[in-house]
């Protein structure tokens, strides 16, 4: 399934040059809607996408706090009032301020009322995960072992629940209605029409609402264009107060001003020479100078078609952005392996445990490639295959399946060097399938050796 990018990229050029040369932000745009009577002069509104980034990341954060199982129950009902919802104003977990680097919002009906995770997450079947269940089920089944783990950890199963859940969630529910909702069914001529309001009485009209919320699930600063790879990464990391504080306040306003999810991956990966997320962002903004151009009249067919280039590059580049993510979490499990293989039966605990947490990244991501708009077919079979249920634990077994109550099975058994080669094979696959380009932690080189290693026996390594 060789994935060919260069048209949709290439009618971006004179775009991108002129966005970044004028250095544009995603908004303000005018009113264009003719029925709205208000007071708002701003027709971008994406703050709901921006607090379903933070939901998921305090969930991450929540995992954590689980003691092995004494609050299990209290950090359970905890962890599902930030996925399914909540009366109550949740308090933000997963951005706060620090010493040089203060944030404008604490709360989240700072952000938007009345989110969740769980009415925006996948609703189609996941077979990387045991028990053939749907991404909402996948959802709670994490949910429900993060809360019963010592700090998010289950050094049984190898399992890193706050990776598995972030990473899971990020194309689960951002990538997942980005361009399998907004950026595909209401980019529709009949779907949310530009000629009327997205509701009644909003200050935006369908199409504008629609790309701005692909936008704020995207999780880029609305000036992403005017900062270098570095920056956008380091003010997720609270590291620049500078780059992030656009408008000079003194503060970083989490709606418009931090990095989240997929832009962060997009800027990680651009540290190493590629463009994803200033291609990805100009897309957007391109986008949306076109529909505020219409000037709340319907599209027209010329209008809409380019609209639909633009989301086709979005959605590429967004894709290889995830494989770029399994490409290097697949490179960090093999070089985890690569340190304590000289003794594996006297692992190092702090080891081990970083082990745990790239390959719940590295699951995380590759169940998230998953569920964009493409059925990936066979390569999603053989993604699947070759990391498993669980990566290889210390006595050398993996988890197969689950039980009737939905606890971990774990009767299967591989090497670490045959585990090894699969994940040469997994970042082999991210090069074939999807043309990846950062190839951070590449380890390809030594894929000949290993095979010659493993020749006479496969230790129970996916093969051919």
């Amino acid at each position: 399934m060789k994935r060919s990018l260069k048209f949709s990229t290439s009618i971006l050029a004179l775009a991108f040059c002129a966005g970044t040369a004028a250095a544009d932000t995603y908004g303000p745009f005018p009113i264009t809607d003719k029925s709205y009577s208000g007071d708002r002069t701003n027709s971008v509104s994406y703050t709901g996408q921006v607090a379903r980034s933070i939901l998921l990341d305090s969930l991450k954060s929540l995992a954590g706090k689980a003691d092995g199982g004494a609050n299990a129950a209290e950090t359970k009902a905890t962890m599902m009032k930030y996925f399914a919802g909540s009366d109550e104003d949740l308090a933000i977990l997963s951005h706060n301020s620090k010493d040089g680097f203060p944030i404008k919002q604490t709360m989240l009906n700072e952000i938007s009322k009345g989110k969740n995770i769980s009415g925006k997450t996948y609703k189609g079947l996941v077979p990387g995960w045991p028990g053939n269940m749907t991404g909402v089920e996948v959802m709670e089944h994490l949910i429900h072992h993060a809360s019963m783990s010592v700090g998010g950890f289950d050094a049984e199963y190898g399992y890193d629940y706050g990776q598995l859940i972030q990473k899971f969630g990020l194309g689960a529910m951002a990538y997942n209605q980005a361009v399998d909702n907004y950026l595909d069914e209401k980019l529709g001529a009949d779907n949310k029409p530009n000629n009327k309001p997205y509701k009644d009485g909003a200050a935006y009209t369908g199409k504008e609402h629609s790309w701005d919320e692909a936008f704020g699930y995207f999780g880029a600063p609305a000036h992403a264009l005017t900062l270098e790879p570095t920056q956008a990464y380091n003010i997720s990391k609270k590291k620049d107060l500078a780059a992030g504080d656009a408008n000079r306040d003194g503060m970083v306003d989490l709606r418009t001003e931090m990095t989240f999810g997929g832009a962060y991956y997009a800027a990680d990966a651009d540290k190493s020479g590629t463009d994803y997320l200033p291609t990805i962002t100009s897309a957007f903004l391109e986008g949306r100078k076109l529909i505020s151009s219409a000037n709340g009249e319907a599209l027209s067919d010329a209008q809409r078609a380019q609209l639909v280039a633009y989301a086709q590059t979005i959605e590429d580049e967004w894709t290889k952005v995830i494989a770029e993510a399994t490409f290097k979490y697949a490179g960090s499990v093999y070089k985890d392996i690569e340190k304590f293989r000289a003794d594996t039966k006297n692992i190092d605990a702090d080891l081990y445990r970083a082990y745990g947490k790239h390959w719940g990244e590295l699951k995380g991501f590759a169940m998230a490639l998953q569920t964009g708009k493409e059925n990936l077919g066979g390569t999603a079979v053989r993604l699947n295959r070759l990391i498993g249920f669980s990566p290889v634990t210390m006595d050398e077994s993996i988890v197969t399946g689950i039980d009737a109550d939905g606890n971990f099975v774990k009767d299967g058994k591989m090497s670490w060097n045959a585990y090894q080669l699969n994940m040469l094979k997994v970042q082999d696959l991210m090069v074939k399938e999807f043309g990846v380009e950062a190839r951070k932690n590449d380890a390809t080189a030594n894929l000949a050796d290993l095979i010659k290693e493993l020749d006479s026996d496969s230790g129970g390594a996916e093969t051919d």
